[in-house]
């Protein structure tokens, strides 16, 4: 059975990954199905000295409770079973990593995500997510 890993943020990219997701497993007769949310670490100081480790960690996890909403719907939705993680960390490196761990057969995921610079062809985690692995990626537009 195939492993497929869906790295989702929230965005409307991730979601039609999700959507490809369910094709896949689909038209494999099954497969194992990961979502994946990454959040970047927060890394200033002055936040660290206002905010409690657990505070801090709460956040993480609220956020990424937020941004596997929309993809657990669709998968709900559509009867897939799936397991879902919030991971912290550099994200593309991150997602690697995880698909590596998993040992996942290939990356479903969107070209371009919630991030601030909407003009470039392919987002700079996507990217970066290419060239970390060896396994197929597939990019959803």
């Amino acid at each position: 059975m195939r492993t497929i890993l869906v790295p989702v943020d929230g965005s409307e990219s991730s979601s039609r990954a999700v959507r490809a997701a369910i094709k896949a497993v689909n038209e494999f007769g099954g497969a194992t199905l990961h979502l994946l949310t990454v959040h970047p670490p927060i890394v200033s100081g002055n936040v660290k000295r206002f905010f409690s480790v657990e505070a801090i960690n709460d956040y993480y996890q609220d956020e990424g409770r937020n941004a596997l909403l929309p993809a657990k719907a669709i998968l709900d939705e559509a009867g897939i079973a799936y397991t879902e993680e919030i991971a912290v960390g550099p994200v593309a490196q991150t997602i690697a990593d995880y698909a590596k761990k998993k040992e996942c057969d290939m990356i479903i995921m969107g070209t371009r995500g919630l991030g601030a610079v909407a003009g470039f062809v392919l987002g700079s985690v996507t990217t970066k997510v290419l060239g970390l692995v060896d396994i197929p990626v597939a990019l959803i537009k």
